[in-house]
């Protein structure tokens, strides 16, 4: 018991020097003297004969200021500060060093409280875990509505053509179940009269398959699991829009709660989204678009998660790249005001919102403005009128066949005839051109070779009528004959 007794009195003396340092600390973190040490100073004035060694400038001016006391701030100041911090436990007697650094965490701790701030309500981890689970259940319930369709629609395929909202359908199968049960059931809850007469009569006529009720009770448990995530969806949205217009009202104005709270969530917390630049959230959510650009060297992207903002959304493909550039030097404004700003009003981002506005308006309408010597007259434009053409169908296309009339003009067929005769006169006058060259190359050819065979005839009775000396005998012919052939030879080329 005394044990205890002693430690919660010295954690008692502890808490209480805490808060003493506390304050003496933020005292001098804004540049003002505390009461000690006005005290402490004061002997000093009328001691000290050299300058006071002051580890911060801004409050080595206000000490020179109050007491005409000359400051010094320098390296070598820190660095004998930095001295003192570490040989602490030795200058202060009759403290223990355990005790001394439990003193230093509170002290670190609590200081780094006063310097952020720090309160419940703003809180963004808060932020990054809702809108993950918001992503996350968007994803279930595609793929829960999704099953539900296709595994009902064996039974009822008609029913997922007439209602097309996913909610509406899995009440109707919540309430109804069997296709039978449709003819008596009442839907005017849940389905306007007009819907509700196409449901049942197609309930009537439908090419379903029977389902056992095994089946069904499958069927509907999953719809009850729609409906529940469905609302809890609607529940978490309304809770992270609270959550947005407490911690970051500024952005929630300028880009919506849901594109607001996943840019918070791609940086990792507010403080973090707000060392970045402008540039940077406007490309935020685009990164492998942006490397893949720069190692191809195409076109860098010129938006990501800022695209879904409404501002962006209703400009014109024209001017979405430079609103996305405006909204996002804007948007990166009101950022650090909510991180780092004491009040916590949205009249910065209303306001901002309010210039982008109206320069998407300028922007908008310098298309139809007409370039004149003022450039303020708007160009003059017609009223638009609706023009229509009426097509008939032309049943040319349907057969490969070529086309032609029935009944053709009889000019048309005596100009036809007439240049099928024309066609046929110019063949055959061709045709005899050609005969008669034919007809003459062969008499050429006949006479040259009469006159070639009378030719061999006299060189052959020539040769016969020479006597043969003695001198030269048979050996002569033989040399003389191959000449003669080859001479001839040369003499028909050249003929020919």
């Amino acid at each position: 018991m005394r044990r205890n007794f002693k430690r919660s009195i010295v954690c008692g003396k502890n808490l209480k020097l805490q808060r003493k340092q506390i304050k003496s600390f933020t005292a001098l973190m804004e540049g003002k003297i505390n009461k000690q040490l006005k005290k402490v100073l004061k002997k000093i004035v009328k001691e000290a004969h050299e300058p006071l060694a002051v580890a911060d400038a801004k409050l080595g001016g206000v000490i020179k200021e109050k007491l005409n006391l000359s400051c010094i701030h320098s390296p070598v100041v820190n660095e004998l500060m930095r001295g003192i911090r570490s040989q602490m436990d030795g200058l202060i007697p009759g403290v223990e060093p355990r005790e001394m650094t439990a003193m230093c965490l509170g002290l670190a701790h609590s200081l780094s409280r006063y310097r952020l701030k720090f309160s419940a309500d703003k809180v963004d981890t808060m932020i990054v875990q809702a809108i993950s689970l918001l992503d996350d259940l968007d994803k279930e319930l595609n793929n829960y509505i999704m099953r539900c369709r296709e595994w009902y629609g064996w039974h009822f395929p008609e029913l997922g053509k007439i209602i097309s909202d996913n909610l509406t359908y899995c009440k109707c199968l919540q309430k109804v179940g069997d296709r039978k049960n449709y003819a008596s059931a009442k839907l005017s809850e849940l389905l306007p009269e007009d819907i509700e007469a196409e449901v049942k009569a197609a309930a009537e006529i439908s090419m379903g398959t029977e389902v056992s009720e095994e089946d069904i009770c499958n069927i509907l448990h999953l719809c009850t699991q729609v409906i529940e995530i469905s609302e809890y969806r609607t529940q978490l949205y309304e809770y992270l829009q609270n959550r947005m217009m407490a911690i970051a009202p500024n952005v929630t104005v300028m880009v919506g709660e849901l594109v607001g709270a996943r840019l918070i969530a791609h940086a990792g917390s507010l403080l973090n989204l707000a060392k970045h630049a402008a540039s940077t959230v406007q490309i935020l959510g685009a990164e492998k678009a942006l490397f893949r650009a720069l190692k191809s060297r195409r076109d860098t992207p010129k938006y990501g998660l800022i695209y879904h903002a409404s501002l962006v959304g209703q400009t014109s493909p024209k001017h979405k790249g430079k609103i996305s550039r405006m909204l996002a030097a804007k948007t990166v404004l009101a950022i650090r005001y909510d991180a780092f700003g004491e009040d916590s009003s949205s009249a910065m981002g209303v306001e901002n919102r309010a210039k982008l506005e109206a320069r998407l308006r300028t922007l908008e309408d310098r298309g139809i403005r007409k370039i004149s010597g003022t450039g303020k007259a708007l160009a003059k434009t017609e009223k638009y009128e609706h023009k229509s053409e009426v097509k008939t169908y032309d049943p040319s296309g349907d057969s490969t066949l070529p086309t032609c009339s029935k009944k053709r003009k009889i000019d048309q067929v005596d100009k036809e005839e007439e240049t099928t005769e024309k066609k046929a006169k110019k063949a055959k006058i061709k045709i005899k051109v050609e005969e008669e060259v034919e007809e003459e190359e062969e008499i050429l050819v006949v006479e040259e070779t009469s006159v070639k065979k009378k030719k061999k005839k006299d060189k052959k009775k020539h040769i016969k009528e020479e006597p043969l000396s003695e001198e030269e005998p048979c050996t002569s012919t033989a040399i003389s004959s191959p000449e003669k052939k080859k001479k001839k030879k040369k003499k028909k080329d050249t003929e020919d």
